[in-house]
């Protein structure tokens, strides 16, 4: 009923939906004639048959003809007879399986599947959304991205304009609105006046089209893109883009980062405020060895230990903690500090050998300018010999071929970086240098978030994922979320304090055993951001617990004590 209703209220608003309806209408009478007229011939032809049946009779045998179910309980002798059903018959066809049917389609079927589809890609949001993120494309970078927005309950839509993708991505619990990406009315319906971000991940030159047409409808919402090219990035800021995101040369940036050079030990990842988190190699230092209470670190440079990264698996600080060659600590202090940490634990000890990179594409090139800036050697193994800059740092070749290892010096390589931009390749490369080399310190880029955790498992000592670190930049970049992304599955977070938790000792709340986080600063009236908490002091019902987890754990923590 709820449905028929809507229908005749959707007939009576549009034009042309009225003619429809009177072709029904007149269509229902024609076939209401056309049985009623049968009906009397049955009864004149049976009479002439010397035959008498009651009208409902003739109805009842018009009907069963017409619809071909004919059960033949009622029959005529004569010819004139046979040929009226035959007449009956035909009509019927025409009528009841031809015509009703495509009738029925035309105005039932299909706008109920075209207000059903409506509903799961609708061409607007409503009007009273505010602050919203709009997705202009959906990729690796952007699923990411939504994942985290979905985490922290922050609004987005996702811009589509095929209605199949929309409908499918729909079904996948994605927010979905359908429109074309290069009309204006497409982002008027989005509110983009409103919104706080428009992100644009597609080639250089759809985005450049999609932030000409945003600026059109708001001066001042930002706009973020994704440059594939760094000729496109100066072109983008033309076209209105307020961020452009150079990808591979950050993604190439950060593999460099965790390259031990025996000087630089402790490299800055983030901040939140004055309060700089870092991460901190122990190997070839005097930690290696010691457990962290051992160590002595806090006294010793005043940096606080919040736990440490191995083979990709972020662990909470223990005092009992192991530290191995293969520990990467991660620490919070401030500037002063973090130089004091690698003055004090920094040695003479260089590489002799230049450091193997696999691929040189966008991220292979960033990545050994990144080494070069440190003043390291390198070896980059590229296939293509269009990529090839120098040859007396390039070797032209497949980097799945031993020989072109063995020539780019593979077997003295004290780090091999792994680059191309497939993953598949990634992990035959990761599992192919590993069985080579077991004690040479691997690093890989991942283009999917879901192969993180495969390319540890296979050997990668460190593995940084393109979608996560497009996604994270991201989530920084709106700014008002009090989030950070640090590094591959790990998070620092700032939070009202809890009501729960007000008057109560960080050692009473027992945070890290119910949650998995751990307390890194107190932020109270706006005051500098106590970087040590005495865990036997009461907290206070003014202050910002800042805090640092896996996702999981931050999870729970928002769940056990709110957003």
């Amino acid at each position: 009923m709820k449905f028929l209703t809507a229908q005749i209220l959707s007939f009576s608003r549009d034009r042309s939906s009225r003619i429809k309806l009177v072709i029904l209408l007149r269509f229902l009478l024609a076939l209401v004639a056309l049985v009623s007229i049968y009906s009397i011939i049955f009864h004149y032809i049976m009479q002439y048959e010397q035959r008498s049946y009651s009208w409902i009779t003739g109805v009842y045998w018009t009907l069963t003809v017409m619809s071909t179910t004919g059960f033949g309980d009622i029959t005529f002798n004569s010819d004139l007879g046979r040929a009226f059903s035959i007449i009956v018959l035909i009509s019927g066809m025409i009528f009841l399986l031809i015509l009703f049917p495509f009738t029925f389609i035309e105005f039932f079927y299909a706008p109920w599947m075209k207000a059903h589809h409506a509903a799961r890609a609708p061409t607007r949001i409503l009007e009273s959304t505010t602050g919203h993120v709009i997705i202009t494309h959906f990729d690796g970078v952007t699923r990411t991205l939504i994942s985290k927005l979905k985490q922290y309950s922050h609004p987005y839509v996702l811009l589509v304009s095929d209605l199949t993708e929309a409908l499918n991505l729909h079904d996948q619990d994605y927010k979905v609105m359908l429109g074309d990406l290069d009309s204006l009315k497409t982002y008027e319906l989005a509110q983009a006046d409103k919104a706080l971000m428009v992100i644009a991940t597609a080639s250089d030159q759809v985005n450049a089209n999609i932030a000409s047409t945003v600026r059109e409808v708001s001066d001042t919402v930002a706009i973020v893109a994704t440059a594939n090219s760094r000729a496109s990035a100066g072109i983008l800021t033309l076209a209105g883009c307020t961020q452009v995101l150079e990808l591979p040369e950050m993604m190439g940036r950060g593999l460099a980062r965790r390259v031990f050079d025996g000087k630089r030990l402790a490299h800055p990842i983030g901040r939140f405020g004055d309060l700089v988190i870092a991460e901190a190699m122990v190997r070839d230092t005097c930690l290696v060895g010691k457990t962290l209470r051992e160590s002595g670190l806090r006294n010793a440079t005043g940096i606080n230990v919040l736990g440490s990264w191995e083979r990709g698996y972020f662990e909470t600080v223990s005092p009992d903690m192991p530290i191995t060659d293969k520990t990467i600590l991660v620490v919070a202090g401030s500037e002063k500090q973090i130089d004091h940490y690698n003055q004090m634990f920094q040695s003479e000890q260089s590489m002799d050998s230049p450091i193997l990179v696999i691929g040189g594409g966008r991220v292979g090139r960033a990545t050994v300018q990144a080494l070069a800036d440190r003043g390291l050697d390198y070896r980059i193994v590229e296939k293509s010999p269009e990529l090839i800059r120098d040859s007396s740092k390039y070797v032209l070749g497949d980097g799945a071929n031993l020989e072109v290892l063995e020539k780019a010096g593979i077997r003295k390589a004290p780090v091999i970086i792994v680059t191309t931009h497939d993953d598949d390749m990634n992990i035959y490369l990761t599992i192919f240098c590993r069985q080579l080399c077991p004690d040479v310190e691997i690093l890989s880029r991942s283009n999917l978030e879901r192969n993180v955790a495969t390319l540890h498992r296979v050997g990668a000592d460190f593995v940084l994922s393109y979608a996560s670190i497009g996604a994270n930049t991201m989530v920084n970049l709106l700014g008002r979320m009090n989030i950070l992304m640090m590094t591959e599955g790990l998070d620092i977070f700032e939070i009202d304090m809890p009501k729960a938790m007000i008057g109560k000792t960080v050692a009473e709340c027992d945070i890290h055993q119910k949650t998995g986080c751990t307390v890194v600063a107190l932020h109270v009236d706006d005051e500098q951001q106590q970087v040590m908490l005495d865990p036997d002091l009461p907290l206070p019902g003014n202050g910002r617990l800042i805090l640092i987890g896996a996702p999981e754990a931050e999870q729970r923590f928002l769940k056990l004590y709110g957003r």
